[in-house]
């Protein structure tokens, strides 16, 4: 029990750190970009929100397969395959909760709205300072609430999970997985407490992100 919540809270910590790694800038280019094709980069992004989570994790087992040329290639390039590794966990984890990360830090960027950054922009301010210096720390509600969600939401992970990384104690059995297997087994009083701990987790981390939006409403009315 104890491997599986340490195994979880890693792959969620790795997760949350990608996902703002790559979250962030994604979020800038579609909040500022005027190109008619970024909301087909959008839905793209979006598209985990609505398709079932075994479907993805379908679609993302085939891609990596060793045998496939996505697969072939990771695997000349580090020695091994991704699939049914943690490795492979991190990767799906990232692409089924990239929606959760990007969509709060884009509306945070939209919402500054132009005024602050051309202010900057009349005092000699890069594009990269106006970003860094000005961009970052305006939207930091946004950016909390996106890296709150996306921790969250590789917790709560399940079909992507099995699919792409099967059920291996200490190497991809996560928190979902196991309570899974509890069920199977009957092992109820197990399984309760691992639910019982998602859902308090879950009931928190609603919570503090409606403090941090209602923080953002009263930022920026």
């Amino acid at each position: 029990m104890g491997e599986a919540v340490f195994l979880t809270l890693k792959l969620a910590a790795v997760t949350t750190f990608f996902l703002m790694l790559l979250g962030v800038p994604l979020a800038w280019w579609l909040a500022r970009s005027e190109r008619w094709w970024k909301e087909v980069i959008g839905t793209l992004v979006a598209l985990p929100l609505v398709l079932p989570p075994t479907v993805l994790g379908f679609y993302l087992l085939i891609a990596l397969a060793p045998q496939s040329p996505l697969g072939e290639a990771i695997k000349a390039i580090t020695g091994f395959s991704l699939p049914f590794t943690f490795a492979g966990l991190v990767v799906g984890s990232v692409i089924y909760s990239l929606p959760f990360a990007v969509q709060p830090v884009r509306n945070a960027f939209e919402a500054i709205g132009n005024d602050p950054l051309e202010a900057a922009a009349t005092l000699r301010a890069g594009p990269f300072d106006r970003f860094f210096n000005v961009a970052l720390p305006l939207a930091r509600p946004g950016l909390l609430t996106g890296a709150i969600l996306g921790f969250a939401h590789t917790v709560g992970e399940f079909g992507v999970v099995l699919m792409i990384g099967g059920n291996i104690p200490g190497e991809t059995k996560v928190l979902s997985v196991a309570i899974y297997d509890y069920v199977e087994t009957l092992q109820w009083q197990k399984a309760h407490i691992l639910a019982f701990g998602m859902v308090t987790f879950s009931f928190a981390v609603i919570l503090s992100t409606m403090l941090i939006e209602r923080h953002v409403r009263r930022r920026f009315p």
